[in-house]
């Protein structure tokens, strides 16, 4: 299927829309499809191929090619070795035997490990070296741990475009170039963000900064549409990077027998009648995506479990274990639930999230079905709950903010 969309003259959209897959590494639920962009630049002399598509598709990426009447590549820029950008490479560099690609140092150690790339194929460039192709030039910015250790952006300087790979990327599949549905697109790039970019925050912010004094018309991603309102995703991410949390308490959970469900249930009441926003999730079903996109503002989590044996439900481990991968910038977390005749679930779960920085608060673990004693303590942890976010100044007189 042709995919072909011109961006500006001389600059051309040519990877792949998936519109039916609904997972990526075998992790990632993708309830939206994604694509993989790919971006052809002419210049005066040379030409670029900014970037592949993933394996499965490159039939797709060279069909586009060949429509658009490419008899020659001199240069693919590959800013990222994973295989969705650059698993159609040795396909492409067999089509056009004189291209050289042109990555970052630790790209090139990659591409040769993962695609057997051969090492006089391969140009690595330093930061801000530029590429000329003759009335058009290229320059790239090292980006590395977004998401990967070897990756860089590209931006053409004289029309003013960040090919920016998978930063600001988001996993939509969709015929339209530019961003059309700001809300849509929102949700999809924050969710984007939750499950790929959130563990790599702090340098995530870094690395906005070192593309702060570009002056950028159109965002080019790998993924989802381009921004021609590069502002607009730029912003959420300066908010989704920051250390700034919002009101609102994360309430994952387990329940086999009923009790913690109920201590869910009266937990949550009690916090939205203090003025907290609540998110929770049952994790007998569970979209990790929603999960994550909750974790990205929210200042507190409260994990929910039964004890099975004696330790926490196995749905929580492993929810307990993403969320410490996650690193979201959480400033609390506690723990709820029942046990029948003992166990080490509370101590267990710390040490599972010990990567996050966060205050523990006082748990509530109680033995059966909760009691009236049982419910004041819930009382109790919703009032230090609400205190926290007090003094974080994220609640405001008479309600949420």
């Amino acid at each position: 299927m042709e995919t072909i969309r011109e961006l500006k003259p001389g600059i051309y959209s040519v990877g792949a829309i998936d519109w039916d897959r609904r997972l990526f590494d075998e992790l990632i639920p993708l309830p939206d499809g994604t694509s993989y962009n790919a971006y052809l630049v002419k210049g005066k002399e040379k030409t670029a191929l900014i970037d592949t598509v993933d394996p499965k598709m490159a039939d797709v990426l060279i069909d586009n090619l060949k429509q658009l009447g490419v008899k020659s590549i001199d240069y693919v820029i590959a800013n990222h070795a994973e295989q969705d950008h650059s698993g159609a490479l040795p396909q492409i560099l067999e089509l056009y035997p004189k291209a050289k690609v042109v990555c970052t140092a630790k790209c090139r150690s990659l591409l040769m490990d993962l695609l057997f790339i051969p090492e006089d194929r391969i140009v690595p460039v330093g930061e801000e070296e530029k590429l000329s192709l003759g009335g058009k030039t290229l320059m790239f910015i090292h980006a590395p741990w977004v998401h990967w250790p070897e990756t860089m952006v590209t931006y053409l300087m004289e029309d003013r475009i960040l090919f920016s790979c998978d930063l600001f990327g988001s996993h939509l599949a969709t015929s339209a170039l530019f961003v059309t549905d700001e809300r849509i697109v929102y949700e999809a790039a924050k969710r984007y963000y939750a499950e790929i970019m959130m563990p790599f925050r702090v340098v995530i912010r870094g690395n906005l900064e070192k593309i702060g004094n570009l002056d950028i018309s159109i965002i080019a991603p790998s993924h989802g549409p381009a921004y021609d309102n590069p502002d607009f995703i730029l912003s959420a991410y300066k908010d989704w990077v920051s250390d700034e949390v919002k009101n609102e308490v994360v309430i994952p959970y387990v329940s086999m027998h009923g009790s913690t469900k109920k201590m869910v249930d009266y937990l949550v009441k009690g916090l939205i009648g203090r003025g907290m926003s609540v998110r929770q999730f049952n994790l007998s079903e569970i979209d990790l995506g929603k999960l994550s996109m909750a974790l990205v503002d929210a200042a507190t989590i409260v994990i929910g479990s039964p004890t099975v044996l004696v330790g926490p439900h196995p749905n929580v481990v492993s929810v307990a274990y993403l969320v410490n991968a996650l690193r979201p910038k959480l400033r609390f977390a506690s723990v709820i639930g029942s046990y029948s005749w003992g166990g080490k679930m509370v101590d267990q779960l710390t040490t599972m999230i010990s990567g996050l920085k966060v205050n523990i608060l006082s748990p509530v673990v109680i033995k059966g079905f909760p009691k009236e004693k049982d419910f004041m303590e819930l009382e109790r942890l919703a009032d230090e709950i609400f205190n926290r976010h007090k003094e974080l100044g994220i609640i405001e007189k008479g309600g949420m903010r």
